[in-house]
């Protein structure tokens, strides 16, 4: 199937003004083919900009007008300077012009020279009089690379149940996991799933990657019997018969062949919250909350607010009464102090679990990693949902986050994220992104960031309209990686950008100068310049995570059996007769084990012969992983076990079970956290690893 041919291809005019305001007007699915985005798709994105491109006469008003502002522009709403070179933006203004620069230190200087790292404010006077103010980022050149080579466990979190979960995974496991991993395996870090707010109602959308804010995490995801107050509830018999309950969703899921219930877990902890939130503070802990209600500010007041509206009114902000949609409104301000007690709750439980978080990174850490736990940013919010609502004026109304069709996907993707719009980010001095990734740093020592590529450029769809009547906009990648920088340095932290698939020329080359770490899957490196076979080991990259799958993709024993060919096809997935599917999976993993064993990777640990070829191989994938030159090692922990499903499928909704399995052997029995800590195949696998590969 072929992609539709895009119509009215824009004019000149259209063109020079798309280009001024970073909108393109054509793409390159690959690097010998460009197709033209359509006029339409062009004049709904600028006008999704605040630029009115709906006639001849407007385009040309409008191009007018963006020239004339750019030629009279002293400087660009934020500059961007690396500690130790001045921000080029200065170069360019006339000779004599003065300045001056209040730092966030709360000093004032009259020049750029030995800025410490922060956003400063900077006011520009030219000798004829004219003054133009703008936002000055300062960020170290790079982040400082990994100390020393680690490796981890790669897991999604609600998969991961103990005997004493609600039903699924929580953090109480995770602290759990990464203590053991850390002193018992030598794990340098423990890398989940985004663990932001989803947006509430039944059924909840189980995906982490659609979250109603990235900003706040989710307190589903609380352990309550590790909340202080648990041991004070005034009637604690309550209490017990929910753990009772929450007792029969475990055993459901652990031996009853049960999905995991997000929802029916969710029921469970809220009740149990409500009468934890009953029990008064204590003097140190109220001071504890207070702090933390100042540290987030209005952030926090927004979202805890929209928790407390969304009670009331729904959980998409476009069908609220009218007022309630503007976060600023006399009617918002009178219903949140209406709703006080109920802002109060979802307040606490943004406190309680974003002080969750951090005792599983402290976990981490006093175990000995490095790293400790890496946290996943998902790559936008849902759009009705409390960031968008709170945030409403830096996301690009009427549009969607996506992809252009390509060789996989004819039709293209339209992932049903709102974007930033990158003229409000840079006149914000990108506060919103600010502000975002330092909330996550209170509690990673690692950031994955999905869709990195997203930080240069965005497929944009119109509302209404197909993927392939989309187009890219972009976003100042130099801004957005100073931000990057200067938050996770400060935060003492790594970046991982996630940028597999189609990745424009240069992205990665600028990723790796700031120290942004990338993504390097087994199944995906090959020469694709060359003869297209595995890429060995020393031809791969440093700067990267590397692992043999993810929650996308395949387990490891799925892919070296070809059981994933069998999946799709019983799903009906499969574009091509299954014979062949089949053919081309049996020769994809063919020619990785016949470089594994030319290696001589291919034995079991210690060269037992109870070890079964399965696990051999496995065991194999990750002695060559470790002949790579990768800085981090990951280990997908179902593939410690022998799993065989993935935990996504993409492509499926309602046809598969995404983001609600429990991780499981090679049976299929579903596995809890103390079983893996007594696997001996899981503890063989990381064997090899703790051995250096030998």
């Amino acid at each position: 199937m072929t992609a539709p041919r895009p119509a009215d291809p824009p004019s000149e005019d259209l063109s020079r003004l798309a280009a001024l305001h970073g909108v393109a007007t054509s793409y390159s699915p690959s690097p010998d083919r460009s197709v033209a985005a359509s006029a339409t798709a062009v004049t709904l994105t600028l006008a999704a900009l605040g630029v009115d491109a709906s006639t001849p006469g407007a385009v040309r008003a409008a191009l007018a007008a963006r020239e004339g502002e750019l030629g009279e522009r002293l400087l660009p709403p934020t500059v961007v300077g690396w500690s130790g070179s001045p921000p080029a933006a200065l170069a360019v203004l006339p000779g004599g012009t003065r300045l001056r620069i209040d730092t966030e230190q709360g000093e004032s200087r009259a020049s750029a020279d030995g800025l410490p790292p922060g956003v400063h404010r900077l006011t520009a006077t030219t000798p004829d009089g004219r003054t133009a103010t703008a936002h000055l980022i300062v960020a170290p050149p790079r982040l400082p690379a990994p100390a020393g080579r680690s490796y981890g466990l790669l897991v999604q979190l609600y998969s991961l149940l103990s005997r004493r979960s609600w039903g699924m995974g929580d953090l109480g496991d995770l602290a759990e996991l990464a203590g053991w991993a850390g002193r018992s395996l030598g794990a340098g870090f423990v890398q989940v799933n985004p663990l932001h707010a989803a947006v509430p109602g039944v059924p909840t959308d189980p995906s982490p990657y659609r979250p109603s804010s990235r900003r706040f995490p989710d307190p589903v995801h609380l352990r309550v019997e590790d909340v202080p107050e648990a041991a004070y509830v005034e009637e604690p018999q309550r209490l017990r018969a929910l753990l009772e309950r929450s007792g029969r969703l475990r055993e459901a899921v652990l031996h009853q062949g049960a999905l995991i219930d997000r929802d029916a877990v969710w029921e469970l902890k809220r009740e149990a919250l409500e009468l934890l939130g009953e029990v008064p503070l204590g003097p140190g802990r109220r001071a504890a909350y207070c702090d933390f209600i100042a540290g987030q500010g209005q952030a926090l007041e927004d979202h805890a607010t929209w928790c407390a509206l969304a009670e009331v009114h729904g959980s998409d902000w476009h069908r609220w009464p009218t007022g309630l949609r503007d976060p600023r409104s006399a009617e918002t301000a009178q219903a949140r102090n209406g709703l006080m007690d109920r802002v109060d709750f979802w307040s606490r439980l943004a406190w309680l679990t974003d002080t969750q978080l951090t005792a599983a990174q402290r976990a981490g850490r006093e175990a000995g990693m490095p790293v400790g736990i890496v946290h996943d940013l998902a790559v936008g919010v849902h759009p009705g949902g409390a960031d968008a609502w709170a945030q409403q004026e830096y996301f690009a109304a009427g549009m969607s986050v996506g992809a252009p069709p390509d060789a996989f996907n004819a039709r293209g993707q339209d992932w049903g994220l709102p974007p930033w719009r990158p003229d409000r980010l840079a006149e914000s001095g990108y506060a919103p992104f600010r502000e975002l990734l330092r909330a996550l740093f209170r509690y990673a020592g690692a950031l994955r960031i999905d869709h990195v590529m997203g930080l240069f450029r965005l497929w944009w769809v119109p509302q209404g309209h197909p993927p392939t009547e989309g187009t890219y906009v972009r976003y100042d990648a130099e801004a957005m990686l100073a931000v990057l920088v200067l938050e996770a340095s400060r935060a003492g932290a790594l970046v991982i950008g996630e940028d597999l698939g189609t990745v424009e020329p240069g992205v990665r080359e600028a990723l790796r100068e700031r120290g942004v770490l990338g993504t390097s899957v087994l199944w995906f490196e090959r020469d694709w310049d060359g003869d297209g076979r595995p890429l060995p080991p020393d031809g791969w990259r440093a700067d990267c995570v590397a692992t043999a799958t993810t929650h996308d993709l395949p387990s490891t024993a799925a892919r070296l059996t070809g059981e994933h060919v069998e999946l799709r096809d019983s799903l009906g997935l499969l574009t091509r007769p299954l014979e062949e599917e089949r053919a081309e999976a049996a020769a994809d993993a063919g020619e990785w084990l016949s470089l594994l064993s030319r290696l001589g990777l291919l034995r079991g640990t210690g060269g037992g012969s109870d070890t079964s070829s399965e696990e051999a191989e496995i065991q194999a994938v990750h002695r060559f992983l470790l002949r790579t030159p990768a800085r981090m090692v990951g280990v997908w922990l179902p593939d410690g076990v022998g799993d065989r499903r993935p935990q996504n499928l993409p492509g499926t909704w309602d046809q598969y079970p995404n983001w609600r399995l429990p991780i499981a052997d090679a049976q299929g029995r579903p596995v809890t956290l103390e079983d893996l800590a007594a696997s001996p195949r899981l503890h063989a696998l990381m064997e090899v690893l703790r051995q250096g590969g030998r």
